[in-house]
């Protein structure tokens, strides 16, 4: 892959808009945000759409020529090289309870690869930024992955079995059976932890949507790690959803792919 010179104005628009977005979610935090059921069933509270429309405006004001991507609101712009891709809220559920268990994410695209990304976590303070070519950083200094490259040391991360479907989840099993043990909860938070070397595997299912992933990809690499679909494919603008991997190394992610691909490929591509 080319590496991408993201321009620092682009940097500092990036950091900005996670400190408009952490400055609207912090006071909805355990104080029974408004919320409702979208229609694919998944919910959404004030605070996400807020954010993301505070983002939004930010990024049309200083260029109304991006592109934007938005969990909430759509797409637009959608032929600029330059793509913006938020979700205000990864883990809207581990918000509406009160566990600060999410994130802000922040995705940065040039011409379908993704050169930047945030994972905010607002209530903790605590900012993960990767950037094409430049090491990952968490608060400002520069993290790394962990060094393991055997499953049975390895610690493995994910969301929550019901997110997988029946396929999948049995593919899940089999690798949480060769892992050291198995986290669960964190949402995007998950893959923070990976880059700063706590934990070595993570994994989510195939409901993963380009504004889950495009902030990830920059953050996992610049640390160290691989992060790739269940195919071992590059997440792209163009992949859709799809069931994600991110490893410590990729020694670790390959031997964690084929545990998941111990089966049908297609039937994992088709899911």
């Amino acid at each position: 892959m080319q590496q991408i010179i993201v321009p620092p104005a682009y940097i500092d628009l990036a950091n900005q808009l996670a400190d408009a977005a952490g400055q609207v979610i912090r006071p909805y935090f355990r104080a029974n945000a408004a919320n409702e059921v979208k229609a694919d069933k998944s919910p959404v509270t004030i605070a996400d759409k807020r954010a993301e429309e505070v983002m939004r405006g930010l990024i049309l004001a200083a260029d109304p020529a991006f592109g934007v991507i938005g969990e909430e609101y759509g797409t637009e712009n959608s032929g600029a090289d330059w793509q913006w891709i938020l979700d205000p809220i990864d883990g809207t559920k581990a918000f509406m309870v009160g566990k600060p268990m999410f994130g802000t994410l922040i995705g940065l695209a040039y011409q379908g690869q993704f050169v930047l990304g945030i994972i905010d976590q607002p209530i903790n303070n605590e900012r993960w930024l990767g950037i094409d070519g430049q090491p990952t950083s968490f608060n400002g200094q520069a993290v790394r992955t962990s060094d393991k490259t055997v499953l049975d040391q390895a610690i493995l991360s994910t969301t929550g079995i019901f997110y997988y479907k029946p396929d999948h989840r049995e593919r899940f099993y089999r690798l949480h059976e060769q892992c050291r043990m198995t986290s669960f909860g964190g949402n995007c938070y998950g893959f923070g932890l990976l880059a700063s070397g706590w934990v070595d595997l993570v994994t989510e299912g195939p409901g993963m949507q380009v504004h889950d992933y495009a902030a990830l990809v920059p953050v996992v690499r610049g640390a160290g790690g691989v992060i790739t679909d269940w195919r071992g494919q590059e997440l792209t603008l163009s992949t859709g959803p799809a069931p994600t991997l991110a490893a410590a190394n990729a020694d670790l992610h390959q031997l964690a792919l084929a545990v998941l691909q111990d089966g049908s490929v297609d039937a994992i591509a088709n899911a």
